[in-house]
């Protein structure tokens, strides 16, 4: 289990908070696997109704810990196995999930969002998934989702062109649910995740199987975008990209 998760049960409701204030709370493989464990316990918990997922110091995730993606992009490995662990036991999640976002949400700290039932967050959040800029594709199914949520031109700007969006824009396309202050991020969330749990737990089963489709056929394209994330990682593109990165940030 990695000291930079924190999983705490509230009654009903299970939050699984990012505790990596020093680095923005970027995302690690021990990390990734402490996620993925405690949604997958949770599945099979009668006891918890929702999950909820959360940052700390103001931030929700940087997204992929740098270290952790420049040996993936030198050794060509890709995503990694508790990358993809995380990513399924998001798809397969048998509870809902509620998360609080607080200022940066980078690459995967917003694809991951695509796949929560309900969002809050700050005014001073800010989402980037900056993949193809560094030769890459999007992954998380967000391929199919984003377009599917916000449509094909803004989740074309957001995937495809990197440009970011702010609160303001997060809230028009439907990334969010709602927009307040940063210091009421986690108790609006929190508010969300126990108006949830109050509900009768098969029919809220019920109603997000209906809702989100099959399973299965997110996970097949989540593990099509992992192949292919693999291949753009040796390609000439992505070596050049990332290379021009690492002189930036020397």
């Amino acid at each position: 289990m990695s000291i930079h998760i924190q999983i705490a049960d509230e009654g009903p409701i299970r939050t699984v908070r990012m505790n990596r204030p020093d680095k923005k709370n970027a995302l690690t493989a021990e990390m990734y696997e402490a996620m993925a464990a405690a949604i997958e316990d949770a599945s099979g918990d009668a006891k918890i109704r929702c999950v909820v997922i959360a940052g700390r110091n103001g931030t929700f995730t940087a997204g992929n810990d740098l270290t952790d993606f420049l040996h993936a992009a030198e050794s060509g490995e890709g995503l990694g196995a508790n990358t993809v662990r995380f990513l399924h036991a998001l798809a397969r999640s048998r509870k809902p999930l509620v998360a609080a976002v607080q200022g940066v949400a980078v690459g995967l700290g917003t694809t991951m969002l695509l796949h929560c039932d309900y969002v809050v967050c700050g005014a001073n959040a800010r989402f980037s998934t900056p993949f193809v800029s560094l030769g890459l594709v999007p992954e998380a199914a967000s391929s199919l989702l984003g377009p599917a949520l916000m449509g094909h031109r803004r989740a074309f700007a957001l995937l495809v062109m990197g440009r970011p969006f702010d609160a303001t824009a997060a809230l028009a396309c439907g990334l969010v649910n709602a927009v307040v202050a940063p210091v009421d991020v986690d108790a609006t969330a929190m508010k969300a995740a126990r108006d949830i749990a109050a509900l009768p737990a098969e029919a809220v089963a019920e109603s997000r199987r209906l809702m989100r489709g099959s399973p299965d056929e997110i996970v097949a394209l989540m593990d099509k975008e992992v192949g292919l994330f693999k291949e753009r990682l040796r390609s000439p593109e992505a070596r050049e990209a990332f290379n021009a990165f690492l002189s930036r940030k020397r």
